[in-house]
């Protein structure tokens, strides 16, 4: 692990312990992460020095030095154990964070060790990739069909004009049945497990005990998978690599759940929220039809990921304004890059021509893969489509700068997203066959899926479950 010898930090260039670091998670933060990542560019420049839970860390804010970081693997690296404070012993025993990285996954490997996992991935998802596969198309008729009968729900239970929560009702319901389904969970996938993973991402005090119970499922689900394999991306994983491991086809799994139920989640609820708010290119996209414009505007204007996972220098290296010392963290914050990017090309962003710049996905030899992120693509198109296509009228019953965020030290994400509610006379109804439209029901020559009653089982279960511990986290505060 001893990086090749390089040109050192002068003498004179102040250690990142030696600085006097503030906090970064202030209420000011928690109402305006923009305005705290305006002050720290205007304090020290493109890299700047801040305490994340009382642990000092190199902030990156501008958009140039983030791709640097995220695309020079030799020098910013993923794997925790170049991490000094760590390795020194000078990390708080029960600082939050931690038992996130240090699950021994995909996401924090390097090198020949981080392509080979890489490669098991792609192998894996390569029949979901395609939409003319019969994995593929059953994959994404599912999200049609799991769309449409969370809307059937809601016109059953509420009627065809009403008051919803698009965050608690639709999105974090369907993103949770895509990934039992996907993973091929032989039972319902615990929305308490969902939770979990909100707990670990926001870095609070059950941080811990919840990526442990959820590792444990995923494991579990690992064990039966490889004795009853499945059409499913644990299956073909095994398939892929039948030298995995439960525990590390576990932790695997566990990574991939959180991305695609938060992030993804995220980017679905932030694209809704940015037509709704009004935003001017976005909605204008959206009306155009280039549904895949409009997702990746909203994400530059709301990353679905506010701060990425760490890097660990290599080497004493020069970024921004500082010399980073070899083993130092450093987090490349998206929001504030795409923040500098907005900022610095404006007339690029507002163009007819998409952008594609945004780091929702990453970038570098780290960027979510291309199948999984077609497929989270798919997901996020499909969701927001369905919502514009049921619904006739639908508008924000709170101002946008008072809904409530979960603002953490990874993602910013909406608690709740509360809309005034129309649908149109073609909305599906329980018991119907899905309702795809037209363009979508006539992909391939392919019959409509009906959504069985187990699904609409699992479906009410789910929401139930998802209100009850929703209402209970806001009571709780």
């Amino acid at each position: 692990m001893n990086p090749q010898p390089f040109a050192a930090a002068p003498a004179d260039a102040p250690p990142l312990e030696s600085l006097r670091v503030e906090p970064l998670l202030t209420s000011a933060f928690d109402t305006d992460p923009a305005g705290v990542y305006a002050q720290l560019r205007r304090m020290y420049g493109p890299v700047a020095p801040v305490g994340l839970m009382g642990v000092p860390v190199w902030l990156v804010l501008d958009y140039r030095e983030v791709l640097d970081v995220l695309r020079q693997e030799s020098v910013w690296r993923r794997d925790i154990r170049y991490w000094r404070a760590r390795a020194e012993g000078r990390l708080p025993q029960d600082w939050p964070l931690l038992a996130g990285y240090e699950v021994r996954q995909t996401m924090f490997m390097d090198d020949e060790e981080h392509l080979a996992a890489r490669q098991t991935y792609h192998s894996a998802l390569g029949p979901f990739q395609d939409a003319r596969t019969p994995q593929g198309w059953e994959l994404r008729s599912a999200v049609v069909s799991y769309a449409d009968e969370l809307v059937a729900m809601l016109a059953a239970e509420s009627g065809t004009a009403g008051f919803m929560d698009l965050a608690a009702q639709y999105t974090r319901p369907l993103l949770l049945m895509v990934t039992t389904r996907l993973f091929g969970f032989p039972v319902e996938l615990g929305d308490e497990m969902v939770i979990d993973m909100w707990r670990m991402l926001d870095g609070g005090p059950d941080a811990g005990p919840a990526t442990g119970r959820a590792l444990a499922a995923m494991t579990r689900l690992a064990a039966h998978r490889r004795a009853v394999p499945g059409d499913d991306l644990t299956s073909y994983m095994l398939l892929a690599d039948p030298s995995l491991s439960d525990e590390q086809l576990g932790r695997e799994l566990f990574m991939n759940a959180v991305y695609l139920n938060d992030i993804t989640g995220n980017m679905v609820c932030n694209t809704l929220l940015e037509v709704l708010r009004g935003n001017a290119t976005v909605r204008r996209s959206l009306s155009a039809g280039q549904i895949g414009e409009t997702i990746n505007r909203a994400a530059l204007a709301n990353s679905p990921v506010a701060n990425m996972c760490f890097r660990f220098a290599a080497r004493d290296v020069r970024l921004g304004n500082f010399w980073i010392r070899a083993g130092d963290v450093v987090s490349p914050s998206a929001a504030a890059a795409h923040q500098d990017l907005m900022a610095i090309g404006s007339s690029l962003v507002d163009s007819t021509v998409s952008t594609r710049a945004h780091l929702g996905w990453g970038a570098g030899p780290h960027q979510c893969p291309t199948a999984a992120r077609e497929l989270a693509g798919t997901v996020v198109a499909t969701a927001v489509g369905r919502v514009f296509d049921h619904f006739t009228r639908v508008e924000l019953t709170l101002p946008a700068d008072q809904l409530p965020w979960r603002s953490g030290p990874v993602v910013r994400g909406l608690r709740l997203l509360p809309v005034r509610y129309e649908l149109g006379p073609g909305h599906p109804t329980t018991g119907d066959p899905a309702r795809q439209g037209p363009a979508r029901a006539a992909a391939n020559g392919a019959p409509r899926p009906d959504p069985s009653h187990a699904s609409r089982r699992h479906a009410r279960g789910l929401l139930q479950a998802l209100r009850h511990l929703m209402w209970g986290t806001r009571k709780g505060g």
